[in-house]
């Protein structure tokens, strides 16, 4: 046994004196190597991991396949852990139906109970809505809401946490009350958990841990955790054990509530969204949550797609010790997101952590669209390294391919004040069915992003523009997807976690260099057109929109100056690009005029005077043009020389970044489309020169 020095006691024991003698009696006697780590001693030294079985082969081949870290070894043991949850429930209305159809009495008893509690509520809406004070008790009755949830039970604890997410059926009041909903609930007894552990892994506890919390450090609505060491191996680990019976509970509530969503489908007229519909996606996520092997899962994917930075951190699963009902994962030291003098007493900043976290969560949200959907401040840790660590993988989400693009294609709209084509892209998001007409719907979101848009990005408040939306989606036919209404709240918690350390901060200006970036250097058909749109309007191309995105684009780590407008260059040479092509023609010609005649006009103001009044008898200037025009001229010229050096001082930047600009001049449509150029600028120049000679008063160019 490994030797125990006294040391304080550990935060996660801190407030568990003592064990239950009657446990310690009947498992845990002088004979076991476990041991219950009291307040009194603390393991400091971890023991060396147990000596494999005498019956094992001895060559270093089969040692590597017995690491935890080989992935033979690791899929075996998944496949064992999957083996053990092979009847874990699923969510089946069908099934509920007909078992909690023959007994009445237990519906009969747990409808009472709902029906008391949500009952006395309903009274009181009506109360208020008879006597004109709806809208002035509605924060009043959102928090006696939040707590019916919570006395409710852990079903009425995730409807609400699920409800606080919708806000095309919840107003506004209600989404941030229901939003406070923790899942902390009071703990079920720890020989109930010891006892699930030993059946469900089929070995006795001294058998699988050195030392084991004796109390949970955590309890949430599904489960509690333990903090445990490992005997073979001496890692330590977080032991997640489902409460008992929890099953019964949540399946005899979803048969009820999804009854209830029947009779408000039928009769309750305000609420336009498939009530019913949304009970059974909801209740298939709660279910999934039960089976700890999918949550392990869950983990091991996010954590192949997410945790390759450096920042990001993501605990391993061990599989061996993991079934429906437990589930071992690696212990992360860290603390909570939320307890901003710990994390800054480590030397760590809340703010870092906070953009790692969204810029994350556009990486969820737009690039895999495998997103973790119950972002709340104790599922994030900030870890002593400066890492921000994702925890409780049961609840996750999916964003569909054609949504991630058309996200996007949505900010863009919204950066251009194009409504009407805002209003459209409810369809792609699956927000509107397509029969819905949306001409109602632009005025509401001009009315509302005409006063939002009059702040920068960067002091828009992302809470108040979801609030805003969701007063515009709670007054249409919405159908707001769960994708989307996840990703908001996951957005809305980062945000609300960085204003508590910077009151300034804004989520969306944290956010733009992503979106930048993608624009930038995303092929995809959609974003290329999206960047082509937002580049060009009313035929004239915004040079300060590019220059802007080069320069919150080059504030992402995954930014390449190589990749940089490519999309647009395929696009302007391919078949389909002849209406881009006549733009470009046109900018070329301009640009090309302004680079002429704004050096022209600088060597005349570097020459002496004599010389000027020589060359063009004006000592004003050797050109027939107004002040105002050769300064537009000029400002264009050193917009497109800034806009190059953006390119040129980017980490990748290399000569050979031209190389495919050349091979695609090579093309014979780029040739024509030179030619085109060249034709333009000939006719530019030869116009002004007719202009100088023969005196024709100054005039503003349309091309500018």
């Amino acid at each position: 046994m490994a030797t125990v020095a006294a040391q304080p006691c550990p935060s996660w024991t801190r407030g568990s004196i003592a064990i239950s003698k009657r446990i310690t009696r009947r498992r845990f006697n002088s004979r076991t190597n476990l041991t219950l780590t009291q307040p009194q001693a603390a393991l400091v030294q971890a023991p060396p991991p147990s000596p494999p079985p005498a019956s094992s082969p001895k060559n270093s081949s089969i040692k590597m396949l017995t690491l935890p870290v080989d992935r033979a070894s690791d899929l075996q043991a998944e496949a064992r852990a999957m083996a053990r949850a092979a009847n874990a429930t699923l969510y089946s209305p069908q099934l509920l139906a007909s078992k909690y159809g023959s007994q009445p009495i237990k519906v009969v008893r747990r409808t009472l109970e709902i029906l008391i509690a949500l009952g006395s509520f309903g009274v009181k809406l009506l109360l208020d809505q008879r006597n004109g004070v709806l809208d002035k008790n509605r924060r009043v009755r959102a928090a006696e809401l939040k707590d019916i949830f919570t006395k409710l039970g852990p079903t009425f604890v995730k409807l609400g946490q699920g409800l606080s997410t919708r806000p095309d059926i919840c107003p506004p009041e209600y989404l941030e009350e229901l939003s406070e909903l923790q899942d902390g609930l009071p703990t079920f007894p720890d020989e109930e958990a010891f006892v699930c552990i030993e059946r469900e892994l089929g070995q006795s506890l001294e058998s699988i841990f050195s030392s084991i919390s004796p109390s949970p450090i955590a309890a949430a609505s599904l489960g509690q955790v333990y903090k445990a060491q490992l005997k073979y191996s001496g890692k330590l680990v977080a032991v997640k054990v489902q409460r008992p019976a929890i099953e019964e509970a949540i399946g005899l509530d979803f048969y009820l509530i999804r009854g209830l969503g029947f009779f408000i489908n039928k009769y309750v007229d305000i609420i336009s969204s498939d009530v019913v519909a949304l009970i059974d996606e909801f209740a298939r996520r709660v279910f999934q949550e039960l089976n700890y092997v999918q949550e392990g899962q869950n983990a091991r994917r996010f954590k192949k797609l997410y945790a390759d930075k450096e920042d990001i951190c993501v605990p391993d699963v061990f599989w061996d010790y993991t079934s429906a009902k437990v589930l071992t994962m690696e212990w992360v030291d860290g603390v909570k997101l939320n307890e901003q003098e710990a994390i800054e007493r480590q030397g760590l900043k809340v703010l870092e952590l906070v953009n790692t976290g969204i810029q994350c969560s556009l990486r969820q949200l737009l690039e895999y669209g495998y997103f973790h959907a119950d972002p709340h401040p104790g599922n994030l840790l900030a870890t002593p390294e400066g890492k921000l660590a994702f925890l409780d993988f049961g609840m996750m989400s999916e964003t569909p391919e054609e949504a991630r693009f058309a996200i996007i294609g949505h900010v863009v709209h919204l950066v251009n004040r194009d409504y009407e084509a805002m209003a459209r892209d409810y369809y792609a998001l699956d927000f509107l069915a397509p029969d819905v007409d949306v001409s109602p719907i632009v005025p509401a979101l001009r009315d509302f992003f005409d006063d939002a848009l009059n702040y920068t990005v960067s002091e828009l408040n992302f809470k108040t523009l979801v609030d805003g939306l969701g007063n515009v989606l709670y007054q249409f036919p919405f159908n707001v997807p769960a994708y989307y209404a996840l990703i908001l709240r996951s957005l809305t918690v980062l945000e609300g976690l960085a204003l508590y350390a910077d009151p300034n901060f804004k989520v969306l200006a944290a956010s733009y260099p992503y979106f930048a970036k993608r624009l930038l250097t995303d092929p995809n058909p959609y974003l290329r057109d999206a960047l082509i749109e937002l580049l060009f309007q009313d035929g004239r191309f915004r040079w300060g929109r590019l220059e802007n995105l080069l320069v919150q684009g080059r504030m992402d780590r995954d930014f390449s100056a190589k990749e940089a407008l490519q999309p647009v260059l395929k696009v302007l040479l391919s078949p389909d690009g002849e209406e881009l092509r006549i733009l470009v023609i046109k900018e070329a010609v301009r640009v090309t005029e302004a680079f002429t005649l704004s050096t022209i006009s600088d060597t005349y103001k570097s020459a002496p005077d004599f010389m000027r009044v020589v060359f063009s008898g004006n000592a004003n200037g050797p050109l027939m043009m107004s002040q105002a025009e050769t300064q537009n001229m000029i400002e264009l010229r050193d917009q497109v020389f800034r806009i190059w050096s953006l390119l040129q001082s980017s980490n990748d930047f290399e000569p050979d970044l031209l190389l495919p600009i050349l091979q695609v001049l090579q093309q014979p449509e780029a040739r024509r489309l030179g030619e085109r150029v060249m034709g333009g600028i000939t006719q530019r120049l030869a116009a002004r020169f007719l202009q100088q000679v023969l005196r024709v008063p100054p005039i503003t160019s349309t091309l500018l």
